[in-house]
């Protein structure tokens, strides 16, 4: 990661090529922002400036023994410490176990976030950790002598999921650091910290992504049309991994919005044989579609009712949903809409229970058929 390679985030990163450039290199740095924002590209993207033995005025070279060896994150001089699981058959899981796909991770999704690692190391239910154990091997690696740079780096991503005991000797650490040694904190939830870490280190907040360069990264990753980009970087609100997601959710979004409309059309004209046919349809759908389906669908309840206000700031629809939404509106209102809601809740809470999806929708359709009419 080098600094062009950053969305947005200018002042921060002006901030710290001057820094480095005057000489002032803290010892501990915690680089707050929530996921998506840049914390962890931009602490990369130091750590490799710092590395560097050709800076350049404004990023790393790319091209010294050291800037090559950052490309795969094997800089010796390098370590990190992020959120694990114990690996089956094991119970002493050290982050230097997961180093490989870490590494990979970091390649493939910078602004990746918590859910993303875990699915990428296959935890399934498992939450990941920063382990108690995990902090005696820190202290191991950086007693050691730097081997080819200035500094020894330590990088943890995400240090409020530090157990306590870790988190302790952390803080000792910091308090009482060895020579030449560098600690990147890399947090979403800072407030999860210890106030004493926190008070050991310069604090650097990073802000949203602003809309112009979120647009310009969206548009050179995606061939989306110009008119759904401005949507998708308001509901992103900054944060380019959330801006992903709702890209690539656009599909099942779709499906979901067919299902909707016609729910609501044959519950208006109260067509029996139509309503039985998507019924099955429902029924079809892995029961985590089924529950996305019912919270799309009580979305779109709010946002039709919203829409009567015509205040275009609080609505988040995209076109094909504001094109339904313009007829659709005036049957969502006072009169109907917490029974709207509670209906679809309660579907939900059925699925969850397992009761038959055939008899769910059906029921739910029929419900649907006397609350358009109010």
């Amino acid at each position: 990661m080098f600094f062009k390679n950053i969305i947005g985030q200018n002042a921060i990163t002006l901030r710290l090529l001057q820094s480095v450039k005057e000489g002032f290199i803290p010892h501990a740095q915690l680089f707050a922002g929530r996921e998506g924002t840049g914390a962890l590209p931009l602490a990369l993207a130091y750590a490799r400036y710092l590395h560097c033995t050709d800076r350049q005025d404004n990023d790393a070279c790319g091209a010294c023994p050291a800037c090559l060896q950052f490309n795969k994150l094997s800089h010796p001089d390098l370590h990190f410490v992020f959120p694990i699981i114990n690996k089956k058959g094991s119970k002493e899981a050290f982050c230097d176990d997961f180093l490989p796909e870490w590494r990979k991770f970091i390649a493939e999704t910078p602004y990746g976030n918590l859910s993303d690692w875990l699915d990428k190391i296959a935890a399934e239910n498992a939450q990941g950790m920063i382990y108690a154990r995990e902090s005696d091997e820190i202290r191991r690696k950086l007693n050691l002598k730097a081997y080819e740079s200035d500094y020894k780096i330590l990088i943890i991503w995400l240090p409020e999921k530090m157990h306590e005991t870790a988190a302790n000797k952390l803080l000792k650490l910091l308090e009482e650091p060895p020579e030449k040694t560098v600690f990147l904190l890399v947090s979403e939830e800072p407030d999860k910290l210890l106030a004493t870490i926190r008070s050991r280190t310069q604090l650097l907040n990073i802000p949203p992504i602003a809309d112009e360069a979120l647009t310009q990264a969206l548009t050179d990753r995606y061939n989306t049309s110009a008119g759904d980009i401005p949507l998708v970087v308001r509901l992103a609100k900054g944060s380019y991994a959330e801006a992903i997601r709702i890209i690539d959710a656009t599909n099942e979004n779709e499906a979901c919005l067919e299902l909707f409309i016609s729910i609501m059309r044959n519950s208006w004209t109260r067509n029996v044989q139509n309503m039985k046919a998507k019924s099955e349809q429902f029924a079809s759908m892995s029961r985590d579609r089924q529950k996305g389906f019912l919270a799309y669908a009580q979305r779109m309840i709010r946002e039709n009712f919203l829409y009567r206000l015509q205040t275009p700031e609080i609505n988040y629809m995209n076109r094909k949903e504001v094109e339904f939404a313009v007829k659709f509106h005036p049957y969502v209102n006072e009169n109907n809409l917490l029974d709207f809601m509670d209906e679809l809740s309660l579907a939900e809470r059925h699925v969850e229970s397992n009761v038959n999806p055939r008899m769910i929708f059906f029921d739910l359709s029929m419900k649907i058929a006397v609350l358009l009419k109010k």
